[in-house]
């Protein structure tokens, strides 16, 4: 019957420290927080980048300029190549039927076609962006290419 008596290992149930209990108790007096200072002190916090009263250096770079980056945009690429593999003769691409045969993953994502690879089917291209060359294999095989920044004025 001993066998079955579960204790917990060694070390493993330690007492909660109660401190600032009085000078008794081991911990009071200041409690742990050293003498004095701000750190001692109830609401004694510092913000992000203080350096003790020294000018911040997000404060001692100037900042000047300006950034483009909240305004790029970013465009997913299909190759002509894949416009070959994926879709027959007489097909029309738009984003839908890119999403649907898997060549991008979302709908309101913008669209460049580029002219890597061959194309030899009769494709109707209405895309966000379509580069020269591929412009070019799309016409020569037939088709006809319709950008969105010919459909909005911008």
């Amino acid at each position: 019957m001993s066998d079955f008596v579960l204790s917990a290992p060694q070390g493993a149930n330690k007492k909660k420290r109660i401190v600032g209990r009085g000078s008794s108790s081991g911990r009071g007096t200041t409690a742990g927080k050293g003498n004095k200072g701000q750190q001692s002190r109830s609401g004694g916090k510092t913000y992000v980048g203080f350096e003790g009263g020294q000018m911040p250096l997000y404060r001692r770079i100037a900042h000047r300029g300006f950034s483009n980056y909240p305004f790029k945009k970013e465009y997913s690429v299909v190759n002509v190549s894949l416009l070959e593999e994926k879709y027959s003769d007489g097909e029309s691409v738009n984003k839908e039927t890119l999403v649907a045969k898997g060549l991008i993953s979302k709908v309101d994502s913008l669209v460049k076609i580029l002219g890597t690879g061959d194309l030899t089917k009769k494709l109707t291209v209405d895309v966000d962006k379509v580069s020269a060359s591929a412009k070019a294999k799309i016409e020569k095989a037939g088709g006809s290419v319709k950008e969105a920044s010919e459909t909005k004025a911008n």
